[in-house]
């Protein structure tokens, strides 16, 4: 039987059970919690799968794009190991496309739903998603990355830089309630939106370089998922100067003190950079896949 919603908690165990990569399983409690606190307006849907018992055997997570009323985003499928290969994730996948539908979508999409998101698609690695999504009809349209840090050693604190920086009139300090507004006048709405998800929590921070008053850049953590990395801007104006490779350290310094001995870079893009300041790698490979109905 499909339901919508049902019980958290359940369904955060559900997740630690299905996730079969340990980087996901452990922050089941950190995807739920993401998945279940959109930007407000954002047109969601969730699904659950009850066996005979009434405890749920499956989830589904899906929401409509924030950008583009007529794309469906499906952002998590998870099905209980033990009653995997009885069609439940199937069963699942076509109600959450039912669902997008009535709400306006023409086309889905496995995949993150950003700015709000726990992953950019399929994670190359999780086989049985990957022919899920291939026998409901679905074709890769994408691909993503994400780079991984490691956090345990290999590159250093960003002290000389910072004093570098300190020379020049620039300091580098936590982010106050303003940055958000600062961020959207620059890359939009979307990035605003994570900066401010970044602000007031333990599990996630955001740094800026300031001069004479005026931001030059910012980096955060923590927005999405406590482990990830991003997002990173410096103003077009402060290009060259080198901030982003200290707000980038002192992000990933906490990320450390919190007790991460990795750091995802998610939906990495200036691979170059981020593999020279801190000997970042390209690790996780999402497939996004796409389906007109």
């Amino acid at each position: 039987m499909i339901v919508e919603r049902g019980d958290d908690r359940e369904v955060v165990r559900l997740c630690a059970e299905a996730l079969d990569l340990p980087e996901d399983a452990g922050e089941a409690g950190a995807l739920v919690r993401r998945l279940t606190s959109p930007p407000d307006g954002r047109v969601t849907v969730r699904l659950s799968a009850l066996g005979d018992d009434g405890a749920p055997t499956g989830v589904v997570f899906g929401s409509i794009s924030d950008a583009d009323p007529l794309l469906g985003h499906v952002e998590l499928i998870a099905v209980r190991p033990d009653r995997r290969r009885e069609g439940i994730g199937q069963e699942l996948l076509a109600a959450a496309e039912r669902e997008l539908a009535a709400r306006g979508a023409q086309r889905i999409r496995i995949g993150g739903n950003p700015p709000c998101y726990v992953w950019p698609g399929i994670d190359v690695r999780y086989t049985p998603a990957v022919c899920l999504a291939q026998r409901a009809g679905y074709e890769r349209t994408n691909t993503a990355w994400n780079m991984t840090a490691d956090l345990t050693g290999g590159w250093t604190e960003a002290g000389a830089d910072e004093e570098r920086l300190d020379g020049t009139g620039v300091k580098v300090m936590r982010a106050g309630p303003d940055t958000p507004e600062w961020v959207r006048g620059i890359w939009g709405d979307g990035w605003a939106w994570e900066v401010a998800q970044s602000l007031g929590r333990d599990d996630a921070g955001c740094w800026v370089a300031v001069r004479d008053g005026e931001i030059l850049g910012f980096a955060a953590y923590g927005a999405n998922r406590p482990s990830w990395f991003g997002p990173m801007g410096t103003a077009p104006a402060a290009e060259g100067l080198g901030v982003g490779r200290v707000l980038l350290r002192r992000c990933l310094a906490d990320q450390r003190a919190d007790g991460h001995s990795t750091a995802q870079i998610g939906w990495a893009g200036p691979v170059a950079f981020y593999a020279k300041t801190v000997g970042a790698r390209l690790e996780r490979i999402f497939w996004i896949y796409t389906k007109q109905l």
